[in-house]
């Protein structure tokens, strides 16, 4: 949470001409109900459920139009040509912003391991508390009550303790955003093909 994820996806996107899902926004529109309600009604159990659901969905569809739906490689072909590899740009790119929580879920990073090219816009703990401060944690549930600096950057450490081997397990790619504007990221972004595939049509950040 707070390191960009939806604005620099969707400057990625612009970059290359190609569709972008913020994963919380699909959530919200399977639903009819906002991320808030949801945790509030649901708790954050109901809310995972949700997202991966939302997940399988988006994922799914992209495989249904792309020309070159995802195909995961076998242990041999792997020994050739690694996902974790930098290739050819791609014309089915489609970009796909998660939700800060999304890989905590089990079956989430499989599905980003078989279906993406996961992208870490890592950031340390001052640039975090920085951008939520200035951005508001009001949509937030899981930010709830933290309504200092002092309370917002604790709860910001335990999550981070909580996710951060989670995030960087599950990434192709780690960019470190500290000091970098959303478009300056974007710009990295491209500028070392960090989202190139030919096998694998999606992108995550």
């Amino acid at each position: 949470m707070g390191c960009g994820k939806s604005s620099v996806g969707r400057l990625v996107a612009a970059r290359l001409g190609c569709a972008f899902t913020d994963l919380d926004e699909a959530v919200e529109a399977a639903q009819g109900r906002s991320v808030a309600r949801i945790f509030a009604e649901d708790g954050e159990a109901g809310f995972r459920a949700a997202e991966l659901a939302a997940l399988r969905a988006v994922i799914q569809a992209e495989a249904e139009e792309s020309e070159a739906p995802a195909v995961i490689p076998s242990e041999a072909e792997e020994s050739e040509i690694s996902p974790r590899a930098s290739l050819g740009r791609n014309d089915n790119v489609h970009v796909l912003a998660l939700g800060g929580g999304t890989l905590t879920t089990p079956e989430a990073r499989k599905l980003v391991a078989e279906n993406t090219r996961c992208i870490y816009l890592r950031a340390s703990v001052d640039t975090l508390v920085e951008n939520l401060t200035m951005t508001g944690t009001s949509s937030r549930p899981l930010l709830e009550g933290a309504d200092d600096e002092a309370a917002l950057r604790s709860r910001i450490e335990a999550i981070m303790a909580e996710r951060s081997a989670i995030y960087e397990e599950a990434a192709d790619v780690i960019i470190d955003i500290d000091g970098l504007s959303c478009g300056q990221i974007a710009d990295k972004v491209v500028a070392d093909k960090c989202l190139t595939i030919n096998y694998l049509p999606k992108i995550n950040l």
